[in-house]
C-alpha cells in the first residue's frame, strides 16, 4: 500500500511516521516552498504524549519541550480560582509538554527524513485536484516555482492540509469559510528570567475583559536559566462576529497598539502582563474560528485527519493532540485493512469521527470560559476567597469544564493496549 499524505503539519508528519512504523508507504507533499519551525506554542496532552512516545519520539520531546506541572486560573487581579495537575502530576503515564509548534514539526520532519528518506516530504507542491479508479488515486499538484503540474498515484489520499484544506474542499464544495466567535486573538513569545515554577501554565482574566494564557515552551531556555513564554491574549471584540467578516490568516502580523490596551493596567504578582507583551519581538493576530463538523471524513480512497477533518477553538490545548490521534488511527486501520484501504478508511472515520467532534464541540461550547466570565461578573474587583465567588457545585463544575475540552480518564489510557497494528503488513 502507498499513502500519499497532503501537508508535512503535525498531523500530516505524525501520519507519516505512524504508517512507516505500521509497514505502509508514504509520501508527504507540502505547499510551502521551505520548512521552517514557524508559529508560537502548543500543548501535547498525555494521550497524545503516548502515542508520539511509541513511534520512538520521547527523548527528541523531553529535550525540546517542558513537562508542565499545573495549571492555574485567575481572575484578572491575579487571585486564584483553581489549580489542575497536569501529566504525571494528575495521574497519567506520561507527561503534558507545552513546546514551540515550530520546534515540534521540526523534530517531526527530522524523524520523517531520517527514517524514510530525505526525498519523503516535497515541498512547493500545491495540491489541486485528484481522480480516483478502482485501483487507486492520481493527484494533481502543482509545482510553485515553475508552475508545472505532477501527478502522483497513490492507493490513498490523506488530507492533513489543515483548516484551509485543498482536500476538504472537494470532499465538501459548499462549505464556506470559517466561522468566527467574535473573540481575537494575539500570540507572542517573550524570554524572562524565570516564570514562577518554570513548569506552570497559567489561563488570566475572561474574554469579555481580557484573559490571557501564559506558559513556557522551551528546555533550551530552561537550561540557560531562563524561560520562553508562550502568550496568548484574547478579547471577544464582536458580539455579532456572523455579521462581520475577517479573515483567517495563520502568518498575519500584530500590532502591539491594538492588544496593549486591553491589558494596560494590569498587574499581578509574579509577572508583568504588559511587560511580556511589550518586549515579545514578534506578534501574530487572528480570529478564534472553527468550522462545523463533517458528515463525513472519506470518501473512497481520499480521507481527511488533523485541522482539516475537524478544526477547533484553542481553548482546551487539545488540537495538535487530536491530531496525533489520528494520525495512529490511521495507520492501525490501513494497516488492519492491508488488501482493502477503502474499509480501511472507513473504519479510521468510524473510531475517528465522533471523538474528535464531540471534543471540538465542547471546545466551542467553552465551558470553562463560561465559569470564568460568572465569576468576572460576580466579582469585577476581585476577590479574597473564591469560596466567597462560587458555591462548592459550582466550584467542582470549573474543574469538569476544563477536563470537558481536555482531559481523557488517566487509569483508563495507562491501561489500554497499544495502538501499534498487528497485521498481514507489519506482521
Amino acid at each position: 500500500m502507498d499513502v500519499l499524505i497532503v501537508g508535512a503539519g503535525i498531523a500530516g508528519l505524525t501520519t507519516a511516521l505512524a504508517l512507516d512504523k505500521a509497514g505502509v508507504g508514504v509520501r508527504v507533499v507540502e505547499a510551502a516552498p521551505r520548512l521552517g519551525p514557524l508559529g508560537v506554542g502548543i500543548n501535547l496532552q498525555p494521550h497524545a504524549v503516548r502515542e508520539l512516545t511509541e513511534l520512538g519520539l520521547a527523548e527528541a520531546l523531553e529535550a525540546t519541550g517542558i513537562q508542565t506541572r499545573e495549571m492555574i486560573t485567575m481572575d484578572r487581579f491575579g487571585n486564584r480560582i483553581a489549580v489542575y495537575p497536569r501529566g504525571h502530576h494528575a495521574g497519567y503515564a506520561w507527561p503534558q509538554y507545552s513546546i514551540h509548534r515550530g520546534e515540534l514539526q521540526m523534530l517531526l520532519l527530522d524523524a520523517v527524513r531520517e527514517r524514510l528518506g530525505h526525498d519523503a516530504v516535497r515541498t512547493g507542491l500545491s495540491f489541486e485536484a485528484y481522480e480516483e479508479d478502482s485501483e487507486g488515486i492520481d493527484a494533481r499538484l502543482r509545482d510553485r516555482a515553475g508552475g508545472d503540474v505532477v501527478t502522483l498515484r497513490a492507493d490513498v489520499l490523506v488530507g492533513a492540509d489543515g483548516i484551509f484544506s485543498a482536500v476538504r474542499r472537494l470532499l465538501h464544495p459548499d462549505e464556506g469559510e470559517p466561522l468566527w466567535n467574535g473573540i481575537r486573538m494575539w500570540r507572542g513569545a517573550t524570554e524572562v528570567d524565570e516564570f514562577l515554577t518554570g513548569d506552570t501554565m497559567l489561563v488570566v482574566g475572561a474574554h469579555s475583559t481580557g484573559r490571557v494564557v501564559l506558559y513556557p515552551i522551551s528546555k533550551a531556555a530552561a537550561e540557560r536559566g531562563r524561560a520562553l513564554v508562550n502568550w496568548v491574549a484574547e478579547v471577544r471584540v464582536s458580539s455579532n462576529p456572523e455579521a462581520e467578516s475577517t479573515m483567517a490568516n495563520w502568518t498575519s502580523e500584530g500590532r502591539l497598539e491594538d492588544v496593549l490596551p486591553y491589558y494596560a493596567d494590569w498587574r499581578i504578582d509574579g509577572f508583568d502582563v504588559p511587560g511580556l507583551l511589550s518586549r515579545s519581538e514578534w506578534i501574530l493576530d487572528y480570529p478564534m474560528v472553527d468550522r462545523d463538523p463533517l458528515p463525513f471524513w472519506s470518501r473512497g480512497r481520499v480521507t481527511l485527519a488533523g485541522d482539516a477533518a475537524h478544526p477547533m477553538y484553542p481553548v482546551g490545548s487539545n488540537g495538535g493532540s487530536q491530531a496525533i490521534l489520528d494520525a495512529r488511527i490511521l495507520a492501525r486501520e490501513l494497516a488492519s485493512f492491508a488488501t482493502d484501504p477503502v474499509a480501511g478508511l472507513r473504519s479510521y472515520e468510524t473510531v475517528r469521527r465522533p471523538e474528535a467532534n464531540a471534543v471540538a464541540m465542547a471546545c466551542r461550547a467553552m465551558p470553562l470560559e463560561h465559569m470564568l466570565e460568572l465569576i468576572a461578573e460576580r466579582a469585577p474587583e476581585g476577590f479574597t476567597r473564591i469560596e466567597d465567588v462560587l458555591d462548592a457545585e459550582e466550584l467542582v463544575g470549573v474543574r469538569e469544564a476544563w477536563q470537558k475540552t481536555t482531559d481523557m480518564d488517566a487509569e483508563a489510557l495507562n491501561r489500554r493496549e497499544s495502538w501499534d497494528p498487528v497485521s498481514p503488513i507489519n506482521g
